[in-house]
């Protein structure tokens, strides 16, 4: 066991130009940051660059250079948190793309969910999300942070109108975030996991 922090990638999942998501992120990545065994990678799709096409064996130079970017990155974390909107009852294409051209980076990592949209505050897109993760031999953490009604959730300021409540469900994702994170490292350190 290591007592080195934990490292999470914040993956901002979606590149519209006039996305609510930055901010539900940065609110969330506030409360990474207070926590001083975890060491935070905002990942932000819109800097992203990869055909929508999807992964090919033979990718063109520009995505081989996208690649080269964020694929140390995912796999020097040690867990992930997704930050996604809800688009017609899931989430967004650019966030479907990215999580394809990445493969192996996922395995055996927690993933934590933090959603916004809505009636459903995005569960319908954590839900679809957790289908693909589980593909991937990722580990979703059960505990999610959830925004239901859009940008009035939100004051002007940044912070959710109810702080408390949120704070207090970010508090429990990220303690089981850590958990499973630890628990994994530790696993694989013993015993390298093994996707097929």
């Amino acid at each position: 066991m290591t007592d080195r922090a934990v490292r999470v990638a914040l993956i901002i999942g979606s590149a519209r130009k006039s996305r609510f998501t930055t901010t539900v992120a940065t609110w969330f990545g506030d409360r990474l940051a207070e926590r001083q065994d975890i060491e935070v990678d905002v990942v932000d799709l819109a800097d992203v660059s990869l055909s929508a096409g999807g992964p090919s064996h033979q990718p063109d130079p520009a995505d081989v250079a996208a690649l080269a970017e964020t694929a140390p990155r995912l796999a020097a974390a040690d867990a992930f948190v997704v930050v996604t909107p809800e688009y017609n009852h899931s989430f967004p294409a650019v966030l479907k793309n990215f999580i394809d051209w990445h493969l192996t980076e996922w395995g055996a990592k927690p993933v934590g969910f933090v959603s916004h949209g809505g009636m459903s505050g995005g569960l319908r897109a954590v839900e679809h999300l957790r289908q693909v993760f589980a593909e991937l031999h990722a580990v979703s953490i059960r505990e999610t942070v959830s925004f239901h009604g859009g940008q009035a959730t939100f004051g002007p300021d940044g912070v959710p109108v109810d702080a408390d409540g949120c704070a207090g469900a970010a508090k429990l994702m990220i303690d089981q975030l850590l958990w499973w994170a630890l628990a994994l490292r530790d696993a694989k350190a013993v015993r390298p996991y093994r996707a097929g």
